[in-house]
């Protein structure tokens, strides 16, 4: 068993957000308590996987990759014990947000998760909204999943989740990639506003994080040839969920070019189980 990524909100500097990801043997098991914070358990390469908490027992079907299809997933909310068995092995992605609420365990089933294609020609892209707020009910924890083919941007036009005046975080946000092909990349670029400068553009690849704790963040670049994957986990102060957003005003009019434009004939990229439509 291997924990190759570990974020809490004590390393990244902040309230709220988490993400582990979790490599599995065939056989092994993973354990933890998830004390304050609500988890999500997300397939993204392996299966079936079984997910025991509270009595219960979910079985996950998973998939080869995320480039393959939409998956299943489960929640675990706070104050339980989480064990995490992979008879095929895998990996696995664990969101988590801190949260006062405690909501049963629950299963969330790959055809019911909704599909967005959003933008047009090359900022096309794939939303997968399997636990945005109107999708799947938490106390805090949000969490889509994006897929960018190669050549396209995405989180475009650059947009930011805190108030437009003081920079007062709405949402804290992690992105975590995964890049098409073995020696695939892309970039991520985020930049703040007066009183709390950041602006970073990094190359990205397999396995890596962009943590945004304010400012705004976009494009998300897929080089030509690479198709770019990224997990987004959000999570805030609010008591109603939100992912409310604002666009960069200095970009926001490249929304109106898409009127008319096609989206990317590549997309969808992954099916759901089970939907002829796809």
């Amino acid at each position: 068993m291997a924990l190759t990524l570990h974020i809490d909100p004590g390393i990244a500097g902040w309230s709220y957000c988490g993400l582990d990801i979790v490599e599995l043997s065939p056989g092994e098991s993973y354990r933890t308590g998830t004390a304050g914070t609500e988890v999500l358990v997300l397939p993204l390469a392996g299966g079936p996987a079984l997910v025991q908490a509270d009595g219960s027992t979910l079985e996950l079907s998973g998939r080869s990759s995320v480039f393959d299809q939409v998956t299943d997933f489960g929640y675990v909310p706070r104050d339980a014990v989480l064990t995490l068995t992979a008879p095929s092995g895998g990996r696995y992605a664990l969101p988590s947000a801190r949260c006062e609420r405690r909501l049963p365990v629950r299963y969330g089933s790959a055809e019911n998760v909704p599909v967005e294609l959003r933008g047009a020609g090359p900022a096309s892209r794939q939303v997968t909204n399997f636990c945005a707020p109107d999708t799947f009910e938490t106390a805090k924890l949000s969490a889509v999943e994006v897929l960018t083919p190669g050549g396209n941007w995405s989180s475009y036009p650059p947009h930011k989740h805190d108030t437009e005046d003081q920079g007062e975080a709405l949402l804290e946000e992690i992105y975590y990639f995964e890049v098409a092909g073995e020696h695939g990349f892309g970039y991520q670029r985020v930049y703040g506003h007066p009183g709390k400068e950041i602006d970073v553009l990094r190359e990205v690849r397999t396995g890596d994080v962009v943590l945004v704790p304010h400012g705004y963040h976009g494009p998300s670049m897929a080089a030509p040839g690479y198709d770019l994957y990224y997990l987004n986990v959000l999570a805030g102060p609010a008591e109603q969920r939100t992912m409310a957003f604002r666009d960069d005003p200095a970009h926001a009019w490249i929304r109106k070019q898409w009127v008319g434009q096609p989206v990317d004939p590549r997309l969808p990229m992954t099916p759901r189980p089970g939907r002829a439509e796809w």
